[in-house]
């Protein structure tokens, strides 16, 4: 029996079944119109040819959770034509393209661990650790002003994920970047292992 999930539980990157058909929740709205009963606004890409669909639920409804094997496995290298990923536990290598990893290519770094999703034997997508630690490769020069309020200025990291930074941080310092939000978290002092 399928797990159902509460349509109000619902978050970006989940993976239901619909119609005999996997989908990626890509955007979620909590809407609550001033008559009427609440409602849950998604947007939905199909993981079989990448379509996005519009889709209403009222906030009572339930959906089919995909039922996913998560494997841990370790990033190894870009082949030019794809990513390859190692088994941790079987040392069994995988070719995964850029659609399966989608934006989450600026957080891979040779040697990442990562969990892959597997549905019905074949990856449909990773899940990443809450953050990432991350070189900046690209920023401008801090320039103190005469300001009370952060500022804030664009970087590109070493994966060439463009993100902004706080205006204080400097080529090749490590940060701390959210996976979820793509946003800078702290610097670090470390890579993670």
């Amino acid at each position: 029996m399928a797990e159902m999930l509460r349509v109000t539980k619902l978050r970006i990157g989940n993976l239901i079944t619909m119609d005999g058909e996997l989908y990626r929740v890509h955007s979620v709205d909590h809407r609550t119109p001033g008559k009427g009963n609440a409602c849950i606004q998604t947007k939905l890409r199909s993981v079989r040819n990448g379509n996005l669909i519009d889709k209403r639920f009222l906030s009572d409804e339930k959906v089919e959770k995909a039922e996913l094997d998560n494997v841990e496995m370790e990033f190894l290298y870009h082949d030019g034509t794809g990513y390859v990923f190692m088994n941790t536990s079987n040392y069994e290598q995988v070719h995964l393209s850029e659609d399966v990893i989608g934006e989450g290519v600026g957080f891979l770094l040779p040697n990442t661990k990562v969990k892959v999703d597997f549905y019905n034997s074949e990856p449909v997508g990773l899940e990443f650790p809450q953050t990432v630690v991350l070189r900046i490769v690209e920023t401008e020069p801090f320039v103190k002003r005469a300001t009370a309020s952060a500022q804030n200025k664009p970087a590109v990291l070493e994966t060439g994920l463009r993100i902004t930074v706080p205006g204080y941080l400097t080529v090749d310092e490590l940060i701390r970047v959210n996976t979820e939000t793509m946003e800078y978290v702290e610097r670090a002092d470390k890579y993670d292992n």
